[in-house]
């Protein structure tokens, strides 16, 4: 594939997760056996990305120390012979290199991406965003696809959608299709978070991108829209008009998001990646339907 890096935007102040946000990023938070950046990288490792930049904010650093290899620890898993746990430090081999860079002031999604300008440069490169995941265990191709994508069209934009329920809509940026809709879909128009009877469809952006360089340009010229935020969305719609091609591909059947915004989305984030773990799943299924039949 002739894209091998990827923005992994990680500076939000994490709000809605507060206090568990107050000292620890919200990326960071277990969903199961692993924080939740965890995740995302392994997708985009899975994906032949082969370098990642975080953009981080204020108390972000466990992030760094997360990836960066702690020969002290491994060693002392090894002369302890506890090579279970020493297996769980796999991902630290994962050939993957990893970059930090700051977004000073919080000023939108759109923002943290144009921070990565100089060191992604003049080429394509991939979005992920740091709090969500797609699939059960991270287990999707939407990234490889979306890739695979690019390789064939060169595509400008490049989204990740799923449907949403109509109400929602407001809370996402929403394609407009300009054809069929089937798992991928040609983009007419992109808007941030529309009123629900405005929005052109229900087809969500749901933290999966695929940029060429034009989206920094666009950035770059961005006002600060809702918020005061330089929003992504509000680019790639420039984009569009200045004639760049936009494709959206859909999540596939078991590609499910896990958005890890608030106190509800990570408790039933946490819960299905638990009851899900190979050795421990079974008996919390067990102990969830004994405290269900308790409390009915």
């Amino acid at each position: 594939m002739s894209i091998d890096i990827a923005v992994v935007p990680v500076a939000g102040h994490g709000t809605r997760l507060l206090p568990a946000t107050k000292s620890q990023p919200k990326e960071m938070l277990p969903v199961g056996r692993k924080p939740v950046v965890q995740y995302v990288a392994e997708e985009l490792s899975a994906a032949q990305i082969r370098r990642v930049l975080f953009v981080t904010g204020a108390r972000k650093s466990a992030i760094e120390n997360h990836f960066d290899e702690d020969q002290s620890l491994v060693e002392y898993l090894r002369e302890s012979g506890r090579e279970e746990e020493l297996a769980e430090l796999e991902f630290d081999r994962n050939k993957v290199d990893y970059f930090y860079t700051r977004q000073s002031r919080q000023l939108g999604l759109g923002h943290a991406v144009l921070c990565a300008r100089p060191l992604v440069g003049n080429q394509p490169f991939a979005v992920a965003l740091g709090d969500s995941i797609i699939g059960l265990h991270a287990q999707s191709t939407i990234m490889s696809r979306m890739l695979e994508e690019y390789d064939r069209t060169g595509a400008d934009v490049i989204v990740a959608v799923e449907e949403v329920p109509p109400q929602d809509v407001k809370k996402y940026g929403i394609i407009e299709p300009a054809g069929p809709i089937g798992n991928r879909i040609d983009i007419r128009r992109l808007v941030e978070k529309p009123a629900v009877n405005e929005a052109p469809s229900n087809l969500a952006i749901v933290g999966r991108y695929v940029f060429s360089p034009r989206i920094f340009d666009e950035l770059a010229l961005t006002k600060p829209g809702r918020g005061g935020e330089i929003q992504l969305t509000d680019a790639m719609q420039r984009v569009l008009e200045q004639g760049g091609k936009g494709v959206a591909m859909r999540l596939l059947p078991g590609e499910k998001r896990f958005d890890i915004g608030n106190f509800g989305s990570y408790f039933r984030a946490f819960f299905d990646f638990a009851i899900s773990d190979p050795k421990y799943g079974e008996s919390l299924r067990a102990h969830a339907r004994k405290v269900l039949d308790r409390e009915g």
